[in-house]
């Protein structure tokens, strides 16, 4: 598997992932300062949550880009 095999379907999906996971971990990051117990909880969830739909994003491009190739 070699990038000119990319499918765009894939290479949308590795965007939005990392899109995804970059938001999920700077909202992560922002916990590092004080904050209000319902901003805590709102960015707790929506950063582990994103971060989470970013990785299994990627690895189901990973999976169709390596389906679609041919053996």
């Amino acid at each position: 598997m070699t990038l000119d095999t990319l499918p765009l379907e894939s290479a949308i999906m590795f965007a939005v992932a990392a899109v995804l996971v970059l938001v999920g971990a700077w909202l992560l990051l922002q916990l590092r300062h004080p904050q209000g117990p319902a901003r805590v909880y709102v960015y707790r969830m929506v950063g582990i949550m994103a971060v989470a739909g970013g990785s299994t994003l990627a690895m189901s491009a990973a999976a169709m880009w390596q389906w679609s190739a041919a053996p």
